[in-house]
C-alpha cells in the first residue's frame, strides 16, 4: 500500500491526561483541548479517549470545530469555543450546546442579544494582545457580565514554556487583579501553565500539546508513529544525483529508497538533507530534496529494506523532527497531511 500510516495511540493520550490531571491542584477541574482535529490526530475518537479517562470539559477553536465533538460525545461533556461568538455562529452554538468564550464587548452583546440565557464564558487579556477583553473594558462592562453568571473566566499565558520568564508572573498578578472575587470559576494554565506549579492553577486547567507527549510535557508519553511506504528502491552509482537540484550525489554504489510523504503531507522543505528515518532502531538519512508527494532515504547499509519507514516512533518524537526542521512540534503535528491512513491503537493499557 502507498499510504502512509499515522499510529494514533489513545492509551497513552490517555494516560497523558489522567498524569497532568494529577498535577494538577486538588480541587481544579482538567479540560483538554482538542482544537485543529485533536492536533491533527481526529477530534471525534481522541475527545472518546479522554472522556473515558476523564474528562468533561473540552475546547476547541471555532464553533464550526466542535461538530464532530459533539457527535462522536453526545450531549453531556462541555464543549469551549475560545473563538468566542463569532457573527453567524448563533445557530450552530445553539444546536451544539457550545459555550463561547466571549472575547470582546462586541461579542458580549451579539451573545447577550441573539442567545439571551445561553451559557458562556469570558476571555481577558492579561498581557498576550491577542484575544480577550482589556483592564479598562473588563472594568467597564464586568458589572453587568457578572450579573448574566458567565460559567468560566480565562486568560492564556504568553511564556509558560519558559518558568523563568517574568510574563508569567505579571500575567499572574493581572489575572488576579482582574477577576479576584469575581465568584465565577477561572482558568489560565494550559499545559505549560499546569507545570508552572499550583498558583496557576485555579478552577480549571486546559491541558493541549501535553496530551500528545509534547514539549513542555517532557515526561509524557509520545503517542504517535508515522510509518511511510517504500514505493522503490534503487542503486545509484557514484557521481549520480538524487532528486531535485541534484542537491546529493553519490559518494560510490549506493541503495536509494523512494518513500512516498512530502510537503504536502507535512514534511517540511527543510528537512531536505537534514532528517533521518528508522527502520526499527538502524537510522537512514533522508537525502536530497523533500518534493511534494516523495522523499528519497539512503538505505545501503540495511541488510534488509523494510516495506516502511518511521520518521516518528520511539526513536524520533515530533519535537525531534520540529527541531531538524527549524520549527516547533505544534506546527509539525497540525501540519500531517489529510493522505495519512489514521489507525487507533487502544488496548486499555
Amino acid at each position: 500500500m502507498a499510504t502512509a500510516r499515522l499510529s494514533i495511540n489513545l492509551d497513552a493520550i490517555a494516560a497523558n491526561w489522567r498524569a497532568l490531571n494529577r498535577m494538577s491542584a486538588p480541587d481544579c477541574q482538567t479540560g483538554a483541548v482538542v482544537k485543529a482535529d485533536a492536533y491533527g490526530t481526529g477530534a471525534g475518537r481522541v475527545a472518546q479517549a479522554l472522556a473515558k479517562a476523564g474528562a468533561r470539559r473540552f475546547f476547541v477553536a471555532t464553533a464550526d470545530e466542535a461538530a464532530a465533538v459533539r457527535e462522536a460525545l453526545g450531549h453531556g461533556p462541555q464543549i469551549n469555543v475560545f473563538a468566542g461568538h463569532m457573527a453567524g455562529d448563533a445557530e450552530l452554538i445553539h444546536a451544539l450546546d457550545l459555550t463561547p468564550m466571549l472575547n470582546s464587548i462586541e461579542q458580549i452583546m451579539r451573545h447577550a442579544e441573539t442567545l439571551p440565557g445561553h451559557a458562556f464564558g469570558i476571555q481577558l487579556d492579561t498581557g498576550m494582545n491577542r484575544l480577550g477583553l482589556e483592564m479598562t473594558e473588563w472594568q467597564a462592562v464586568a458589572p453587568m457580565v457578572l450579573e448574566l453568571r458567565p460559567e468560566l473566566i480565562m486568560s492564556h499565558l504568553a511564556c509558560a514554556d519558559e518558568p523563568d520568564h517574568p510574563m508569567n508572573d505579571a500575567q499572574l498578578a493581572a489575572f488576579h487583579a482582574m477577576t479576584d472575587g469575581c465568584g465565577v470559576p477561572r482558568s489560565l494554565a494550559a499545559t505549560g501553565g499546569i507545570l508552572l506549579g499550583e498558583r496557576f492553577h485555579f478552577d480549571l486547567t486546559r491541558p493541549g500539546i501535553g496530551l500528545h507527549g509534547g514539549r513542555p510535557y517532557d515526561l509524557g508519553f509520545p503517542a504517535l508513529r508515522l510509518s511511510l511506504p517504500v514505493v522503490q528502491v534503487r542503486e545509484v552509482q557514484a557521481g549520480e544525483a538524487v532528486g531535485y537540484a541534484a542537491s546529493w550525489r553519490a559518494e560510490g554504489p549506493s541503495y536509494v529508497a523512494t518513500v512516498a510523504a512530502g510537503y504536502a503531507d507535512g514534511l517540511p522543505r527543510t528537512l531536505s538533507g537534514q532528517a533521518t528515518l528508522w527502520a526499527g532502531d538502524i537510522p537512514c538519512p533522508l537525502i536530497g530534496r523533500v518534493s511534494m508527494d516523495l522523499i528519497t532515504v539512503d538505505v545501503t547499509h540495511l541488510d534488509h529494506v523494510p516495506e516502511e519507514l518511521d520518521i516518528l516512533g520511539p526513536q524520533q518524537t515530533v519535537d525531534d523532527l520540529a527541531d531538524v526542521a527549524g520549527t516547533i512540534g505544534y506546527e509539525i503535528l497540525t501540519s500531517l497531511g489529510p493522505r495519512y491512513r489514521k489507525e487507533y491503537l487502544e488496548d486499555g493499557a
